[in-house]
């Protein structure tokens, strides 16, 4: 893939992640190209690897959208990081280094202050905690579990669930971290990925009760 298309896919990728481009929007190569500062080829190319990662999607015309996923795709997907970051904690425990463990503090010592502001700041929030997650993935030593993991979390999804948290869901991931870096202290891998289970089976759960409030909003608003 060229660089073109490479950049044309991390914009748009990137404006997926962040909510610009909402669930269900038509896609446009036209104004993409434009705003990508790249012919339609590239992005032609992107649009297809954003398909392939279940970022796009088409219709039977061919026409290409943002994709919506439902409750069911989402619980999926869930299930699926739970299994994976499970066997990367398993892994990660039995060979994490000292620097890691330390990294992995600081990460979460910094969510707890995003966490513990008047307004709690979601943006640290989610930097800090996609990094403490990557650095489990890191000591972990598997670039095939990496690369499968990123199929699955890096969806707009992640960003949704941390958008709907409560300060309780919000004190209870830092919590976590904390038993995560406990288990990993003690090299006990069991311990590690029975915490990472419950950890992601948590944050679905938190993401499933919000949605079901918003579709219960969504029928009182069509009914007003």
């Amino acid at each position: 893939m060229s660089r073109a298309s490479d950049r044309a896919y991390s914009h748009i990728r990137s404006m997926i992640l962040s909510g610009e481009l909402q669930p269900g929007l038509q896609i446009r190569e036209e104004a993409l190209a434009e705003l990508c500062g790249v012919s339609r080829t590239p992005v032609r190319d992107a649009l297809r690897r954003l398909e392939a990662e279940l970022f796009i999607r088409r219709n039977e015309s061919q026409r290409s959208f943002v994709a919506d996923w439902s409750l069911d795709d989402l619980e999926e997907a869930f299930q699926l990081r739970a299994m994976l970051e499970a066997y990367a904690a398993r892994r990660a425990a039995t060979r994490i280094s000292w620097d890691q463990l330390a990294r992995l503090r600081s990460h979460n010592e910094a969510i707890k202050q995003a966490i513990s502001a008047s307004k709690p700041d979601i943006p640290k929030f989610l930097d800090h905690n996609r990094q403490f997650h990557a650095i489990i993935m890191e000591a972990s030593g598997s670039a095939r579990i990496t690369g499968m993991l990123a199929q699955v979390t890096e969806q707009p999804v992640v960003l949704r669930t941390a958008q709907q948290y409560d300060l309780e869901n919000l004190r209870r991931s830092h919590n976590e971290h904390e038993e995560l870096v406990m288990a990993f202290d003690n090299r006990d891998g069991e311990w590690a990925a029975a915490v990472m289970t419950a950890h992601i089976r948590r944050a679905f759960h938190a993401y499933a009760e919000a949605h079901a409030r918003g579709t219960e909003m969504g029928k009182a608003d069509e009914a007003a």
